[in-house]
């Protein structure tokens, strides 16, 4: 009879081939550009079973840093810095997705857990097929098993990827495009068809981790060494208890630790420790070896996977962010990246890092550091905000060094150091003084303070000749001083004459009279030097109006060239807000549960009978913010204009009194409101076409057309003309009520059929500045005034006429 044929061997795969380590990521295999195919060698359900499933520490690194993208919430937005965008998108297919519900079997934050982790452990990568429905919006995100799918290039070298060939679990080979697929891998240097994981280089790491346990594992399931062994003469001793003395010895975990009693000869007695053992001692060197191998492939520090021991806090802080900035950053952008093409230009898709305490450790220090030079005087508070990440406050006093100890300010430029009372008579910051010494009495610039006192202190500084004590001085005889060359006042001619008239007698008729001056209340006569004063005083009082006959006058070119700019903006505005609503129709979340939903299939219930929602569509509230936000700069730099040159023209100096800004902001509001009288009438409008039984989305873009193709020229056009006229001349009013008395305006009509009668009257009247013009019981400040009835002030035209009193006579 013939022996039985032995079974066929089983194949297994082992990564120790020979005593040699094989690696798993090279097979031989080749692709059609002649390169290596290296991840077609890597057998990911081996992977998984001997590397992810049964290495506790490969397993804790993958958990570690898939837990953190299967959290973070999913953003979309632009501009901004890393940590906080400047705009965000709230309504996107993607947001909904990733952070909802990605298909009917995962939550998104299933999907992202599975998809980072399976990018860990996966050569070939992560391949994800979007769905999108007739409209070509996204509905949902599959993850397909990596091994199943194949990668097919383009022979004719025209894309890198022809199609994708996905093995479904029934054996159906299907097709997918690539723009059907998002294929995310951690990009090889060499093959564009591989990418690179952790677990390639920890692999041998692994094995040895493994391998480690299980041999242990083995040892001690057929080990029954005892703990000790104790020999005596068995001489005598029964074979029975021989035979349960050597059972004592018998393989099993069981019995391990035990003493056992073993026969040495006659009379003989000895003991055996068996407790050293080296075998685990060079087990317990492998096995950290291998742990610190393999979490150093992944970079992932061991205080991160919950062992913190022998670390200080500062250290387990620093090994956090390090695994931050170093492993997870750059992980999360590696996959919220691949998600951009679905975005238009100038939107990005991220992990929201924002509420992680760890990446917060550099720009502590860069605060705290920042924060000790500003105390040490090194740095302006502006400097410190900025580095600690918020916006400076843009003053003299913030802008300004503040020495240490007494607090001295040190000004930036010579603007700062007239506003802070430091400047010298040329406008050098910090002269007149040391730091923080107080004010100098040099007069400010002509940019800076404009007060009286600082004219007064402008006006002493002018006379580099002697001051009122060294006359008085030279007068009692004591050290006079010489006069200012040239000088030709009365007051310097008679002191002149008294210097030369003293005497070293002692006190004489002066004395006397200067003793009855002290003692009396009454107040002498006015003298020559009397009149110079008041002359001086009046010209500070009245702030040196310049005025030329011809006075100042904002003229049509100003309006004009403010309107259109108004116009531009607006028109520019409407057309965004246009295009804005007809998408908002459009949204599926503005047509859900009305009669505009189209079904997406047979067993689809969000639809309805009802209309839209016109006040949602058109978004009044949020247009009305918008048009001040956009118009405000605008008007506020043609205000501050306005005011500068009529400063120049009445006093000399480019001042810009803060009231000027103010009817800017008014205006900017006022637009504001017209806006939304604007959407309301759009609301109402919308609200009648959807009267009509047969209305489609279509037509109802078509109504919101021909609504701003009708109504939107003729707002720009008004709130560009109304805005125009009240900003300039709210500004140049305010410019010179603040230039003080002595101001007078005349109203000035343009004169054509334009003209309303009540302004018509009011042609050529003059009033002192600050003083309304009455117009049918209602006051005017001036021309366009925001506050007064809008029946007098809309489509206005009018100006003011600004002299000075000297001027009108």
């Amino acid at each position: 009879m013939e022996p039985a044929a032995a079974p066929a061997p089983v194949e297994t795969k082992d990564l120790l081939a020979g005593g040699v380590y094989t690696s798993m990521t090279y097979a031989g295999v080749t692709n059609v550009w002649g390169t290596p195919g290296r991840a077609d060698g890597w057998d990911l359900e081996r992977v998984i079973v001997e590397g992810y499933e049964r290495s506790i520490w490969t397993f804790k690194s993958v958990e570690a840093i898939s837990k953190h993208a299967s959290t973070l919430p999913i953003q979309i937005g632009r501009g901004g810095d890393e940590r906080e965008f400047a705009e965000v998108l709230k309504d996107h297919p993607l947001l909904k997705l990733l952070n909802r519900k990605a298909n009917p079997l995962e939550t998104g934050d299933v999907f992202k857990k599975r998809l980072s982790a399976m990018l860990l452990l996966s050569k070939k990568g992560v391949f994800v097929e979007k769905t999108k429905n007739r409209r070509g919006v996204l509905t949902r995100l599959d993850l397909l098993p990596p091994d199943r799918v194949n990668i097919i290039p383009d022979v004719e070298n025209s894309a890198y990827v022809s199609h994708f060939e996905l093995t479904e679990y029934n054996g159906r080979i299907r097709e997918l495009p690539p723009e059907k697929v998002i294929w995310i891998r951690d990009p090889h240097p060499t093959d564009p068809f591989c990418g690179v994981t952790p677990l390639e280089a920890a692999g041998l790491s692994v094995d040895l981790d493994v391998k480690a346990r299980t041999y242990n594992i083995s040892f001690i399931d057929n080990d029954g060494r005892p703990g000790g062994i104790v020999g005596i003469d068995l001489d005598g001793v029964d074979q029975a208890e021989v035979k349960r003395i050597q059972k004592r010895l018998e393989p099993g975990a069981h019995n391990a630790g035990q003493l056992t009693l073993v026969g040495t000869g006659p009379g003989g007695v000895t003991y055996v420790d068996t407790s050293a053992r080296p075998r685990e001692m060079a087990y317990e060197t492998l096995a950290s070896t291998s742990k610190n191998e393999i979490l150093s492939a992944f970079g992932v520090p061991e205080s991160v996977i919950g062992n913190a021991s022998e670390r200080t806090f500062a250290n387990a802080d620093r090994e956090e962010y390090t695994f931050w900035a170093h492993t997870e950053l750059p992980h999360l952008n590696l996959l919220a990246s691949a998600f951009d093409p679905d975005l238009s230009d100038d939107w990005v898709i991220r992990f929201d890092t924002s509420r992680i305490q760890a990446l917060e450790f550099p720009r502590r220090q860069a605060r705290e550091e920042a924060r000790k030079e500003w105390e040490s005087g090194l740095i302006t508070i502006d400097e410190y905000r900025v580095a600690a990440g918020r916006k400076p406050f843009n003053t003299p006093q913030s802008r300004a060094l503040w020495i240490s100890p007494q607090k001295a300010p040190v000004p930036a430029n010579a603007q700062d150091a007239a506003a802070l009372g430091l400047s010298d008579p040329g406008g050098a910051p910090g002269a007149g003084g040391t730091p923080g010494a107080g004010p100098a009495a040099g007069p400010p610039t002509a940019d800076g303070d404009q007060s009286a006192a600082a004219a007064v202190a402008g006006a002493r500084t002018d006379d580099p000749g002697p001051t009122a004590a060294d006359d008085v001085a030279a007068a009692r005889g004591q050290a006079p001083s010489e006069p200012a060359a040239g000088s030709d006042s009365p007051a310097a001619d008679a002191v002149a004459d008294a210097r030369a008239d003293v005497t070293d007698d002692g006190p004489g008729e002066a004395a006397g009279d200067v003793a009855a001056a002290r003692a009396s209340t009454v107040q002498p006569e006015a003298g020559p030097a009397a009149e110079e004063v008041e002359r001086a005083r009046a010209q500070l009082e009245t702030k040196a109006l310049t005025g030329d006959d011809n006075g100042f006058e904002v003229t049509d070119a100003d309006f004009d060239t403010l309107a259109a700019a108004i116009k531009a903006a607006l028109t520019a505005l409407l057309a965004r807000q246009e295009g804005v609503i007809v998408a908002r129709i459009h949204a599926p979340k503005i047509r859900k549960h009305t009669r505009f939903w189209e079904p997406e299939n047979e067993n689809d219930t969000r639809g309805g009978d009802a209309n839209l929602d016109e006040d949602r569509v058109v978004s009044a509230a949020r247009w009305a913010e918008e048009t001040t936000n956009t118009l405000t700069p605008i008007l506020q730099q043609a205000a501050a204009a306005t005011a500068r040159k009529l400063s120049k023209a009445v006093t000399g100096t480019e001042t810009v009194p803060p009231a000027a800004v103010a009817p800017a902001l008014v205006t900017a509001a006022h637009a504001g409101e017209a806006m939304t009288a604007f959407l309301t009438e759009l609301a109402v409008v919308l609200h009648q076409a959807q009267a009509d039984p047969n209305l489609d989305l279509d037509t109802l873009k078509h109504v919101v057309g021909g609504f701003y193709n009708s109504a939107g020229p003729d707002l720009a056009a008004r709130v560009a003309e109304t805005c125009a006229v009240s900003t300039i001349n709210g500004a140049a009013d305010a410019a010179a009520e603040n230039a003080g008395p002595g101001v007078v305006r005349t109203w000035i009509t343009r004169q054509d059929d334009r003209v309303r009668p009540a302004h018509r009257a009011l042609q050529g009247k003059t009033l002192p500045v600050g003083t309304p013009y009455e117009i049918d019981g209602a006051q005017l400040r001036y021309p366009g005034d925001p506050f007064a009835p809008l029946a007098l002030t809309i489509n206005c035209r009018c100006r003011l006429h600004y002299a000075t009193d000297e001027d009108v006579n």
